[in-house]
């Protein structure tokens, strides 16, 4: 047996065709990574077609995940093991892995027809294209069908369990316990008893060949220290379910049902199949035909007294901004949730971006605001969503949540939190009928601090009130068309966004000094890597500060003093500098942008080179490190 080698971290990649199970492999992998107590945070990155043609680059379906002791936010930037199913699978990844990095090939699927389709002229194991890795061919195939002989499966159907066979052996290499995955087999098809069986046979299988096969010199096995993490209990989760989570929770600590309507559509339908799975909490959900009548029916629910909710992503949201409007105009709470991704039109539907930005702060007609907020990683898609349905309840109005594709799967360990620990969200309530008063004045009767007007459902008695998409009056809510009325209703729309800022914390540091050279805002799902970059940069003593916003639309009170505090400030986003041009229109600075639309996260390295170019040179002058400053 090999000799274990013990690491802080590492960066582990499965790609294979979409069929292949990639992505079941990298979840059960990643569960069992959990039960030992190691950090991680992983990236499944999927391709557009629904079946592409099997062994062609396009059609690659990878599984990232990066494992370690200390804190880890991101999938990884080069993987340190890569395990190919197919060249097309070796061609994609090779790029992404450096100098030195481990490679397992199946061995049987390096014929001369998948090579062609993957785009080589030769096999590279035999070019020297490889030499700076470490190759090993194994025959999954052949020995996965071997295990699984004597269950009677076709060829076809034997070979889908080659996904466990796979990671039998991956396991072997990190010396993981068998046995949860080979529970989660048993259960997951307890009513087909052939796939059951054989399915754990090729993962035991797997795990048995690695162990006997004499592969000490050529496959290595890892040991990852454990992470010190908070105590509590944990559970892996991604962000689709933790908002899924944290939506039911928003709807418990307010002591209102809830309403999911939607429309599937990538990457966003994740949020729909999770929140189906929650009836026996008080949650409602409805498939609706389309986006339009998916967000009109989120708002009857809210006009009923739930807590209306609508998810899409950029083209669906782009097609709910109408109904929007009526929302902002009837004055009801609605969160809508926007998983971003590629485009624009169908763009890349599987692959991520920040790009419904401006879309979110501006895209509707007339002078339309509504609050926007965004989450940072999977787990704190949890708080995000609650904190999305306590302002649209404070309110009243709709918030827009941003999270993007890459949050929507990716998954981390996260602390399940104690319901008691989290503030009770309240809402406005309705007025005592009053026969002095008129009701529909009594309805519009809003909070000076928030704007908010009273939550009037349908049945409450001596409450009845006209409600609608035209311009009402703003003291008493009818159909009002004078001049100075929507000036005011205009400014009183404004104003309740602007209110938010009153209720939300003052932006803090993640990482460095209060004034200096370089800030570094981030907002979404650039938390991760920007926090890396920058925590590298100041362990190399580098004048360089982090901030990363929550509360988009309006920015916190504080967020222009606190960026005037710096010389320069710099803006990484998926996007072509949505939050630079923002933040020159709320605050008037002027940040640099540095953009990326690959429909792939930010990488650390690339941002420690951006950062890096942007600070003065350091000279050493008599022993002396000295920042030479750049003329002002």
């Amino acid at each position: 047996m090999s000799d274990k080698k013990s690491l802080d971290s590492i960066v582990v990649r499965l790609a294979g065709n979409s069929g292949d199970g990639v992505q079941l492999m990298g979840s059960q992998f990643t569960t069992s990574t959990a039960l030992v107590g190691k950090d991680f945070a992983t990236f499944p990155d999927f391709p557009a077609e629904i079946r592409a043609p099997a062994g062609t680059t396009f059609g690659v379906s990878a599984y990232q995940m990066n494992i370690g002791s200390s804190p880890i936010t991101t999938a990884g930037d080069r993987p340190d093991v890569l395990v190919a199913f197919n060249p097309a699978a070796l061609k994609v990844s090779l790029p992404m892995l450096g100098s030195g990095a481990l490679i397992i090939v199946n061995n049987d699927s390096f014929n001369a027809r998948n090579l062609a389709k993957a785009g080589y002229r030769e096999d590279p194991r035999e070019t020297g294209e490889l030499d700076s890795y470490q190759v090993v061919s194994v025959d999954i195939s052949h020995l996965n069908l071997e295990a699984v002989k004597a269950y009677g499966l076709s060829k076809s159907d034997g070979s889908r369990c080659k996904n466990f066979w796979a990671l039998g052996l991956l396991m072997w290499m990190f010396d993981r316990d068998l046995d949860p995955i080979d529970v989660w087999i048993r259960k997951k098809f307890r009513n087909n008893k052939v796939a059951r069986d054989a399915n754990v046979t090729a993962l035991h299988s797997g795990h048995a060949f690695a162990e006997t096969a004499e592969l000490a010199e050529a496959l290595p096995r890892f040991r990852v220290n454990a992470a010190d993490l908070p105590a509590g209990e944990y559970r892996g989760i991604t962000g689709a379910e933790a908002l899924s989570l944290g939506l039911t929770a928003a709807a418990e600590l307010a002591d209102r049902p809830l309403v999911f309507c939607s429309y599937p559509i990538t990457p966003a339908s994740p949020l729909l199949h999770h929140l189906a799975r929650y009836d026996e909490l008080g949650v409602g959900v409805f498939q609706a035909e389309d986006e339009i009548a998916a967000i009109c029916a989120a708002i009857g629910a809210s006009y009923g007294g739930a807590i209306g909710v609508t998810s899409s992503s950029g083209p669906g949201i782009a097609l709910k901004t109408e109904a929007m409007g009526l929302a902002i105009n009837a004055e009801l709470p609605l969160v809508i949730v926007n998983s971003q991704r590629g485009g624009p039109s169908t763009g890349l539907p599987t692959k991520t971006e920040q790009s419904d930005l401006y879309q979110a702060v501006y895209g509707r007609n007339a002078d339309a605001p509504i609050p926007v907020i965004a989450a940072r990683s999977a787990g704190d898609c949890f708080y995000a969503a609650i904190e999305a349905v306590r302002i649209a309840l404070r309110h009243m109005t709709p918030v827009m949540l941003l999270t993007d594709g890459y949050l929507s799967n990716a998954s981390e360990p996260w602390l399940i939190p104690d319901m008691d620990d989290l503030e009770p969200i309240k809402s406005n309530a309705p007025p005592q009928p009053d026969d002095s008063r008129d009701n529909q004045g009594m309805a519009f009767e809003r909070n000076p601090c928030t704007q908010g007007r009273p939550w009037i459902t349908p049945g409450m008695l001596g409450l009845m009130h006209r409600l609608g998409g035209l311009e009402k009056d703003f003291e008493t809510g009818h159909i009002s068309y004078d001049p100075g009325n929507h000036q005011r209703m205009t400014d009183m729309r404004a104003e309740k966004v602007k209110s938010v800022a009153k209720f939300i914390p003052l932006q803090m540091l993640e990482l460095g000094t209060e004034e200096g050279e370089l800030l570094v805002i981030g907002w979404g799902s650039t938390y991760g890597p920007i926090f890396q970059a920058v925590k590298q940069m100041r362990q190399q003593n580098h004048d360089v500060s982090y901030t990363h916003l929550r509360y988009i639309d309006p920015l916190p009170e504080n967020f222009g003093e606190l960026a005037g505090k710096f010389r320069q400030v710099l803006v990484p986003e998926m996007n072509m500098g949505q939050l630079s041009t923002l933040l020159r229109d709320k605050l008037g600075l002027s940040p640099t942008t540095y953009p990326k639309v690959t429909g792939q996260p930010f990488l650390i390295g690339e941002l420690t080179e951006k950062i890096y170019s942007m600070l003065p040179p350091v000279l050493e002058v008599d022993g002396d490190l000295v920042t030479n400053r750049r003329a002002e």
